[in-house]
């Protein structure tokens, strides 16, 4: 498990089809050896409106929701996974960020039905 949340901007379009990047984070979030991959969820979200920085006219911001109990070093590999993955789709005038946000272990519920 990770839940891997691609937010982006949807003016990215022609340049980068949605699927490039589903596909990307996957990649990343596997390559970083933490995860099974039958167990790595990842889903895209595009904004219509958004604004990103002065320059870039593009954003994709991972956000990848683990459980809780990883340290830091391998929180730190699995973003950098996920970002060289993006990097590699070799976009221009983007933005892009990955951040690993802690889901607490007591408090996470699932089931399967």
């Amino acid at each position: 498990m990770p839940h891997c949340v691609i937010e982006y901007s949807a003016n990215l379009g022609a340049a980068c089809p949605p699927a490039r990047l589903v596909e990307a984070v996957q990649r990343g979030a596997l390559e970083s050896g933490l995860f099974e991959p039958d167990h790595v969820r990842t889903r895209a979200i595009a904004y219509t409106q958004c604004i990103s920085g002065h320059q870039a006219t593009h954003f994709v911001h991972v956000t990848l929701k683990i459980l809780s109990g990883r340290d830091q070093q391998q929180k730190k590999a699995l973003s950098e996974c996920v970002l060289g993955e993006l990097e590699s789709l070799g976009l221009s005038s983007i933005s892009l960020t990955v951040e690993v946000s802690d889901m607490d272990r007591e408090t996470y519920a699932k089931k399967i039905m």
